[in-house]
């Protein structure tokens, strides 16, 4: 299991600024990380389900966010009803990761303060990029998030106590366990073959590049396996699987899931403009975006921008290679495990330390998609999804605005004189142009016939 508990980053900020004594320990403070963002996640994906059991007509209200002019601004996002919804899920993520810290044996006072806040900039980033017009650009909240949390740590802003509720890892963990249910294999069926090989062809060879690359340029294995998970899987997602497989270094992990949406920003505005300018079939042009950009969101954003049919194999694309986050965590964990045997000469321990490596919370994205791919009733899943959509959204706005918290502009220049964001953006310039060509071998119907996604 892994070592990282939800009160790692307690333990140093509470030690910078203790106004609170420490809370006593308890069996819950062996849970890990991982642990907590199952439970959390888990909770909230059977409550919504026995609410929808219960009542097959019951509407769930999600939040609205977008908008497009003042009055709307007031009317639709401020309104009583849609602050009433923000507040009641708002105030549901605070007292079950508060319950989580405090259980933990730290300081829930300390840390449901500094979560609001991290709430408010989280909402706030959801606002600014539901505005029509940003959202034409396809700059998600992921962007605004980061921006925000970056701004505050690099002008020295945020106090300790704001730092230690910033917990990204733990924030997009649960995330991800949500976004297990929207992961649904008959769609990823729709891509038939193409999408599938198409997958594989980009996460496998621009992992080992990406790693190839970076011993090249002197950058340590721990910082490679990291960026490499990052650019060929889904981003910040697959970076912090990979971490979580290695226990890498927290520091490391945050300037990979910095550079990783600081580099999103341009392709997101760029791609969508190569395909117009240069003619690129639609079909096509979204297999490209749904293997290089680094989240479903910023993929739906993009995708629209070039057309409908774009948008649906962009989509199935990018479910196709975060569907392979699993089987990426247990290869992560496995070579590790042998190259450390190898190299440190220890005794071989087998699968029961492939096991003690491997991100536990990746077990709940499997169980959740295969749930929702086979149990759940068709009418049921549509009766939830844009809930669980909308909680997923929060949580990895969340998260967003807590790696800005965590990361400094500086670190980019002076970890390792720079190499690992030269290798990092190296590597992705290298997953654009070898994705671009398996879409057009694939997609295009060079090597099979066009799919017919409908």
């Amino acid at each position: 299991m892994s070592s990282v508990n939800i009160e790692s980053n307690a333990e140093v900020m509470i030690g910078d600024d203790a106004q609170d004594p420490p809370v006593k320990k308890s069996l819950f403070s062996r849970i890990s990380e991982d642990g907590w963002a199952l439970w959390i996640g888990g909770t909230l994906i059977a409550i919504v389900l026995a609410i929808a059991f219960l009542n097959a007509d019951f509407k769930f209200s999600s939040p609205a966010y977008q908008w497009s002019d003042i009055n709307e601004l007031s009317s639709k996002v401020f309104s009583g009803k849609n602050l009433s919804v923000i507040f009641c899920i708002g105030l549901v993520f605070a007292v079950l990761s508060s319950a989580a810290v405090w259980l933990s044996g730290h300081s829930a006072r300390r840390y449901f303060a500094g979560f609001i806040v991290i709430l408010i900039l989280a909402i706030l980033s959801l606002i600014i990029s539901g505005n029509k017009w940003i959202a034409g650009y396809g700059i998600e909240y992921v962007v605004f998030g980061l921006i925000i949390g970056l701004l505050i740590s690099n002008l020295n802003l945020a106090p300790p106590w704001l730092k230690e509720a910033a917990r990204s890892e733990f924030f997009i963990k649960t995330g991800l366990i949500i976004l297990g249910t929207s992961i649904l294999f008959t769609d990823i069926v729709q891509a038939g073959l193409p999408g599938i090989l198409q997958a594989l062809a980009v996460v496998v060879v621009v992992w080992f590049f990406a790693l190839w690359l970076s011993r090249k340029l002197k950058v340590d294995d721990e910082f490679g396996v990291i960026l490499a998970s990052a650019v060929s899987i889904c981003g910040v997602s697959a970076a912090i699987v990979a971490a979580g497989a290695i226990n890498g270094d927290k520091k490391k992990l945050s300037y990979i899931t910095t550079l990783v949406l600081l580099v999103a920003i341009p392709m997101l505005v760029l791609q969508p403009w190569v395909i117009k300018t240069f003619q690129i079939p639609e079909i096509v042009g979204g297999a490209w975006l749904g293997g290089t950009l680094d989240t479903t969101a910023s993929v739906t954003a993009a995708s629209q921008l070039v057309g409908p049919l774009a948008l649906k194999a962009g989509v199935i694309v990018k479910f196709s290679q975060n569907v392979l986050i699993g089987v990426a965590a247990f290869f992560i964990a496995t070579w590790w495990t042998l190259k450390k045997e190898k190299t440190q000469g220890t005794e071989k321990q087998g699968l029961k330390i492939v096991w003690e490596r491997f991100p536990k919370f990746v077990l709940g994205f499997i169980v959740a998609s295969l749930i929702f791919s086979f149990l759940i009733p068709q009418a049921t899943t549509k009766q939830v999804s844009g809930f669980l959509s909308a909680l997923r959204t929060l949580w990895f706005a969340l998260a967003f605005v807590s790696i800005g918290l965590e990361a400094k502009f500086t670190d980019l220049v002076k970890i390792q004189g720079g190499r690992p964001a030269l290798a990092f953006t190296s590597a992705q310039l290298f997953n654009i142009f070898w994705t671009l060509l398996w879409a057009y071998l694939l997609f295009g119907g060079i090597l099979f016939p066009v799919p017919a996604i409908k």
